[in-house]
């Protein structure tokens, strides 16, 4: 070999440029692949992260709705599947969300903490399985074309510890809650079977925290209407009557006397103020009120007491001390409750005031009809019967709007629409759930109202802030009043299932027995 040659293969050998440009591609094509792995494991992560968070959706649902058969329905509802209530309105592409279970169990660990497994799903927790496929993009090129994914949240039912509530309990004392009551769960007349529903809520509710041994010493109200609290409560229970009574008379529905509150004529607080006071009233009326019990938590002495406390005021008017009488229906009026709604939101509204943390909740018991006349007024607008005006505040016989003589029916369904819509000024909570019970409602009457008509059963079931707050003790009765929403119909299991709604469902651990 020449030295010419050997000097160009030296050369060649020692010359390094475009090395660079090699570590360069390999780099990059490092870094492509790492981005790749990024992007698609990425959308599996994010995919992941809404499949997780639509099952516990799903669970939470499905547990509030036990121990109703409909549960596993419910759940499947609120799915992250494309027809589920918490289906991504944009999902990643190439992400399909598959639903696979809702299964209700009985668990030993809950029926020891008292969620017993009642029918008729007999379960207290309920557990959801989805799956969701991720289609991926890069990873094809090694092979991979999706990945499966599967998300499990187990919930128990309600019973979970939530803000406290002020609960007013407005029951119908007009002359048909003599009746007999007529079911075969209850003996009786209607109003002493709803004051024994009235005590299983009672039995339900929280007097004081859990954590107490007890409620601690009583302070009673002064005066009346009667009522006691303790220092630190929990959940306080007003109980309030249509028609009203005179104040100086509540005391005869607690006091465990022979004599009978004197019933009056209805009064009517405005729609904006002096609901509870009625001070706009003539000098000739007097103080009335619709509130038999104040807010009272001595129902119980503690949280975990299993019998109520028969020196409570509010239990005595409940019917629950042996030998004495309750909140007795005497009648003497005819029904017209609208304005027993506004006093009643009234008075939720000045205790969540007080209580800035809690929520309210009106319970109306009652058939649902209205057919009371008007008082003779100084404007002369009425010439008798039972609601009583003022001059500032005549009773219209035509207006329709309150307070009037015609649309009584629709007159409460606008009063308890607008409690629903209420809240103490500060108050963390925005309006009152209302409740009804629609207690021997008739499909037919409220004959006060013609344009449109109404009938009492639909009156109820409107009042209510959702139809799975309406609920009827159809079999008591043929009269045709059904509630769409609840199969529940004996008045005990309806205040347990009310009781229930002030409490939470709670996510559990899976592998919870």
């Amino acid at each position: 070999m020449n030295q010419h040659n050997k000097s160009f293969l030296r050369r060649a050998h020692k010359d390094q440029r475009g090395q660079t440009l090699a570590m360069v591609l390999v780099m990059m094509v490092m870094l492509l692949a790492f981005s790749a792995i990024v992007v698609d494991f990425g959308r599996v992560y994010i995919a992941y992260q809404q499949l997780q968070a639509s099952t516990d959706a799903a669970a939470l649902a499905g547990a509030a709705a036990l121990p109703k058969s409909t549960a596993t329905a419910v759940a499947q509802s609120y799915g992250g599947a494309s027809t589920g209530k918490n289906a991504n309105p944009n999902p990643y592409s190439g992400v399909t969300v598959k639903w696979v279970s809702a299964t209700p169990l009985c668990l030993k660990t809950l029926t020891g903490e008292g969620l017993a497994c009642v029918a008729p799903a007999n379960a207290n927790a309920i557990q959801v399985v989805q799956q969701a496929t991720v289609y991926l993009t890069f990873a094809q090129l090694a092979g991979a074309n999706s990945v499966t994914l599967t998300a499990t949240s187990t919930a128990s039912m309600r019973g979970a510890a939530r803000a406290p509530y002020n609960v007013v309990i407005l029951l119908d004392s007009t002359r048909s809650m003599t009746d007999s009551d007529g079911g075969s769960n209850c003996s009786g007349s209607r109003e002493s079977c709803a004051l024994a529903g009235i005590q299983v809520l009672l039995q339900d509710l929280s007097p004081c925290a859990a954590s107490l041994s007890s409620c601690g010493a009583v302070t009673t109200y002064p005066g009346s209407p009667g009522g006691g609290y303790v220092t630190s409560p929990v959940d306080q229970v007003s109980l309030l009557t249509f028609p009203a009574v005179t104040s100086a008379t509540t005391p005869d529905d607690y006091n465990c006397g022979s004599s009978s509150p004197t019933i009056e004529p209805y009064p009517l607080p405005t729609s904006a103020s002096g609901y509870a006071t009625y001070s706009n009233l003539p000098a000739s009326i007097p103080a009335t009120t619709y509130q038999i019990v104040n807010f009272s938590s001595d129902y119980r002495t503690s949280d975990t007491a299993t019998s109520l406390n028969t020196s409570s005021d509010l239990v005595i008017a409940a019917n629950g001390k042996t030998g004495c009488t309750g909140l007795q229906a005497i009648g003497g009026q005819g029904t017209y409750y609208a304005g027993a709604i506004y006093s009643a939101e009234n008075l939720l509204l000045a205790q969540q005031a007080k209580n800035l943390n809690t929520q309210n909740a009106l319970i109306i018991i009652s058939d649902g009809d209205a057919n009371a006349t008007c008082k003779t007024q100084a404007s002369g607008a009425c010439t008798s019967g039972e609601l009583e005006g003022n001059a500032a505040e005549p009773v219209s016989t035509t207006s329709g709007v309150y307070p009037s003589t015609v649309q009584q029916c629709h007159q409460a369904v606008t009063a308890s629409q607008w409690a629903a819509n209420q809240s103490a000024v500060g108050a963390i909570v925005k309006g009152t759930t209302v409740y009804t019970v629609g207690y021997g409602a008739e499909s037919s009457g409220c004959t006060t109202d013609t344009n449109p008509t109404i009938t009492p059963c639909q009156a109820m079931q409107q009042m209510a802030s959702s139809p799975a707050y309406f609920f009827t003790d159809y079999t008591s009765s043929t009269n045709g009043c059904v509630s769409a929403s609840q199969t529940t119909t004996n008045l005990d299991q309806i205040f347990t299932e009310i009781a229930n709604y002030f409490t939470v469902a709670r996510l559990i651990p899976n592998n919870t027995t």
